[in-house]
Formats: structure tokens, sequence, C-alpha cells
């Protein structure tokens, strides 16, 4: 089959195969994140993404009408990667041993950052850049919702002292040690597993609330 060519600034770029913008689209996601990993959000282009294919502009347009559109597709798509992984990883309120719940819900988020690496990267480790801040407000909101609802009933349980006021300084406590973990996990010298990074941070993060 001969493969028909089309100039791009005087060389010659063999066409790619027509697949259509809805099958096109994946792979148009997969480049723009492999170029977030590399460059930071900020290097998401629709060029970028079309010499990572190598096609044409029209070819990446054609799925994403411009560059925000784009990122906002592969922040959507990461985020409930994220999502789905966190918000499973912790029990649900009143079935569970507090201690136990705290050390389980780090060592799940920590093997679901083990399984998508990548994922974790894209949004906690290279350069975001700001079409990423409200995203991750956002996820970072959803979490602090779902632990605030976890929470509350066994700070009122131990007894702990202005248990209302403190709830939302605990809660950020715990989201912010969560994100620690990742970052701790995704190091380059790291030499956890994940079980072993939650069950340290996890027992840490009990000590500190169960006692505020």
């Amino acid at each position: 089959m001969s493969v028909e060519t089309v100039p791009r600034h005087g060389s010659q770029r063999p066409r790619a195969a027509h697949l259509g913008p809805e099958r096109r689209r994946p792979q148009v996601l997969d480049a723009a994140k492999a170029i977030a990993l590399e460059g930071g959000i900020p290097a998401v282009t629709v060029g970028a993404v079309a010499d990572r294919l190598g096609v044409t502009r029209p070819v990446v347009y054609a799925c994403f009408p411009d560059r925000i559109a784009l990122i906002k597709a592969l922040l959507a798509r990461e985020e409930q990667k994220l999502l789905t992984g966190v918000l499973a990883a912790y029990p649900t309120p009143g079935r569970y041993r507090a201690q136990d719940a705290f050390v389980g819900g780090m060592q799940a988020l920590l093997r679901t950052v083990a399984e998508q690496p990548d994922t974790w990267r894209t949004l906690f480790c290279c350069n975001p850049g700001p079409d990423v801040a409200e995203m991750i407000a956002r996820g970072r909101r959803r979490v602090a919702d779902q632990f605030a609802e976890l929470i509350a009933p066994d700070l009122n349980r131990w007894g702990t002292d202005d248990a209302v006021r403190k709830l939302p300084v605990l809660v950020e406590l715990f989201v912010s040690t969560g994100e620690a973990a990742v970052r701790s996990l995704l190091a380059p010298d790291n030499t956890y597993t994940p079980d072993e990074l939650g069950e340290l941070v996890g027992r840490a993060a009990y000590r500190a609330i169960r006692h505020a």
C-alpha cells in the first residue's frame, strides 16, 4: 500500500491512517500525557501532540477544538482514575476500627499509586502549570469531604475537645499527609513498598488525630 505524504515545514511526513476522531482521541490523550510527564502541562500543545503522534495538526484539531479542550480532557481522564482509586480506598463510616481504617486506607491509596504511577506523576510530580490547579483543588475537596464524614463520629466518640472546630484542620492534616506519602512513594530514591509506607504514615496520622 502506498503512503500518501503531505508537506510540513519543507519536509515530507507520512500521512497517518485515518482512524476518525473517536478512535484517535485516546491516542491524542496518551501523547499529551507523555508530553506532560516530560515537560509539565505547559508543554502540552497541539503542535507537540501532533509531532509526538507523527500526524498533522488538523488531525489533532479534529479530536479537540483547541489546546484548552485537549488539556481539560486529559485532566478529566486522569482525575477520574485517581478519584476512583482514592475514594474506593476508604471504608464506610461506622464499619471499621479507627486505626485499621487509617492504615488500611493509606495502604490502599498507595497501592493505587503503585498501579498507575504515571497518572499520579502527571498531576503531582511534573510541572503542573495553572491549568491543573482547580482540578487538584476539586479532587482534594472530594477526598476531604469523604474523610470528614468518616472521622467526625470518632472525634465525638473519643471525646475530642472542640471537635467541630478542629475537624477541618484535622481533615487538612490527613489529606496533606496522604499527598506527602504519594510523593514519597514516587520519589526515585524511595525504598518503601506501598504497604510499608502506608502503615508508617497511616499510624502516624492516626496518632496525631486520635490525640488532637
